[in-house]
């Protein structure tokens, strides 16, 4: 039976701000600097370690993803200390990218949830993940990875018409809110199903939640 996006075991919202501020809205490319710099120093020993950087998106530099790809594959076990880890990783990267794309004015948090809600559930590692799955994740996501390329160029385009929006309004216009919101929210899908293994259910190509 299709998967329907409601039933899917990973999901994300963000609260709709009722007005944004047009000062951090126009200055955002620099208030996000320091947040910014914190993330990335979580994630630069990987970069360090990593012989092809350009890469290191895919691979998921920063959360814990060969070592989980091993323990399933040879012990059937997905250790909860690293799912918190790869969760909470998650959930702070997500307040970045929603405060990058003028989702929210509030500030990242390190560990507050703030108005970004992420759903992401602990999987039972010997009934909801065959063994296997993780060595051919990548090929399944291929289709997934097509499409999204193009739904973040779309998303890029909304972002800078909502920059102006936000300017002159103080507003994000609606549409293009949950717009954007749902093309993270696929690409959270996709990356939980094939880089922290969350889950073996096919991500919906769908944007609700």
């Amino acid at each position: 039976m299709a998967e329907t996006p409601s039933s899917y075991p990973v999901d994300l919202t963000v609260d709709y701000p009722d007005k944004l501020s047009r000062l951090t809205t126009f200055f955002r490319l620099f208030t996000i600097i320091p947040i910014a710099i914190i993330f990335a120093l979580l994630v630069a020993q990987g970069y360090e370690n990593d012989p092809d950087p350009s890469q290191s998106h895919w691979l998921g530099i920063g959360f814990v993803f060969v070592p989980v790809l091993l323990m399933l594959l040879f012990r059937r076990k997905y250790p909860k200390w690293w799912f918190d880890w790869n969760h909470n990783l998650l959930k702070f990267a997500l307040r970045v990218s929603v405060y990058a794309h003028l989702l929210r004015d509030e500030y990242p948090s390190t560990d507050e949830e703030q108005a970004v809600h992420l759903t992401m559930s602990y999987p039972d590692a010997r009934q909801d993940i065959n063994r296997w799955m993780p060595l051919v994740k990548w090929f399944l996501v291929i289709p997934h990875l097509v499409v999204l390329a193009f739904l973040e160029v779309a998303a890029g385009f909304c972002v800078f018409i909502a920059w102006w929006a936000i300017l002159f309004t103080g507003r994000f216009p609606h549409g293009l809110h949950r717009f954007v919101v749902g093309v993270i929210r696929w690409s959270v899908r996709v990356f939980c199903y094939a880089v922290i293994l969350t889950t073996d259910r096919y991500p919906p190509f769908s944007l609700d939640g």
